[in-house]
């Protein structure tokens, strides 16, 4: 279970009375939804910097990595679910929890329960499971994701205006994560291909953030997604070796070394020897 640096209001969630708000008569989903769950902006914000210039076909889009927004059959049965050691409660909508590979099983293997279908995920945390329950409805997760056309870029919102989005949330023993690497992990287990490739986009606009937590993060990628991922971890290879005259200098990357036991630091061996070939490839070409 993580713990996040915002404060213990529980922002950003989806509340319990869900299942209790529900109108029989068919309305407008944002009016269901807005009675059915409430949501806080988040408390703390990280400075994002710009992103690779999109394709045309993106720019029309902002949310073209996630999926569109889900109006949800109102007569869905509703799920509950309890998260983290705590327990805390969500609930959802059937017809779109199931939009997951892994909650379309959970909920077929509970077909004839009587007292109404319930998932547990003791092993998740609240904070992120929030934000996929919120992607889910909405195609994105807090911070929004908007393009700007004047610039040609992308950018994350920034609901409070003080130009920081809040990134990082705690293992049990401390260890600042970054956000997006957990909801891409998480969104690998639940079969959500759409959101690993938004939370992927989101960490690419993300500034300023910790030698430490990279390494950390990038452990946390390689600890939790297959050997054949190749989005996440090449992403945390590639930012290392952009970034490698800080890293050398790093006293956490020369103790992360020095203790080994990741695939890790092979990979950026490997990496970094290809790097060196291009380089060399584009000085001293080869003749025929």
């Amino acid at each position: 279970m993580f713990t996040s640096t915002r404060n213990k209001s529980h922002r950003d969630s989806f509340s319990y009375r869900a299942g209790k708000s529900m109108s029989k008569r068919q309305k407008s989903f944002n009016k269901s939804f807005n009675k059915s769950f409430k949501e806080y902006p988040p408390a703390r914000r990280i400075v994002t910097q710009q992103y690779a210039q999109p394709s045309s076909s993106a720019q029309s889009s902002p949310t073209k990595t996630g999926s569109s927004p889900t109006s949800p059959n109102l007569n869905s049965a509703i799920v509950t679910i309890a998260v983290g050691q705590e327990q805390r409660l969500f609930a959802a909508h059937e017809d779109v929890l199931c939009k997951s590979p892994f909650f379309a099983e959970s909920c077929r293997a509970q077909f004839f329960e009587a007292n109404g279908k319930r998932v547990d995920l003791p092993g998740e945390s609240p904070e992120v499971f929030s934000a996929i329950l919120e992607y889910l409805y909405k195609g994105d997760y807090t911070p929004k994701i908007n393009f700007d056309k004047k610039h040609s870029s992308w950018y994350l919102e920034d609901d409070d205006g003080t130009g920081k989005n809040e990134n990082t949330i705690y293992t049990p023993s401390g260890v600042a994560i970054l956000k997006d690497t957990v909801i891409y992990c998480s969104a690998h287990h639940y079969g959500l291909a759409e959101l690993q490739r938004l939370a992927l986009k989101k960490q690419g606009l993300q500034s300023g953030v910790q030698c430490s937590t990279i390494l950390s993060s990038a452990r946390y990628a390689y600890a939790n997604t297959p050997p054949s991922d190749s989005k996440l971890r090449a992403h945390y290879l590639a930012l290392i070796i952009r970034s490698r005259n800080t890293f050398k200098r790093s006293g956490t990357m020369q103790m992360e070394m020095e203790q080994g036991g990741s695939p890790l630091f092979f990979d950026l061996f490997v990496a970094m020897t290809n790097h060196l070939d291009d380089l060399s490839s584009v000085r001293t070409p080869r003749t025929a």
